[in-house]
């Protein structure tokens, strides 16, 4: 554990920064849950227009694994902000 003194501001700042930046970073999740949430019910509004269409699953999977690779991507930037160099 790294105990700073008050003289030394430069290494306290550092560290508050990479926090506060890796909790801004965090907040592209939320618009991921609700690009999923936006997706599953424009599905379920289109099976309810339309109940014999086929591709409908097959283009909300293809939704889903797009926005969801959104997330990944914000929190593999979250793990860089925290413990990359």
């Amino acid at each position: 554990m790294m105990v700073f003194s008050v003289n030394d501001t430069s290494l306290v700042s550092v560290a508050s920064t990479k926090v506060i930046g890796a909790g801004l970073a965090t907040i592209a999740l939320a618009g991921v849950g609700v690009g999923i949430g936006l997706i599953f019910s424009s599905l379920v509004d289109a099976y309810g227009r339309n109940p014999n269409s086929d591709k409908l699953f097959t283009y909300a999977l293809l939704g889903f694994a797009l926005t969801e690779a959104v997330a990944l991507f914000a929190l593999m930037v979250v793990f860089l902000i925290l413990f990359g160099v």
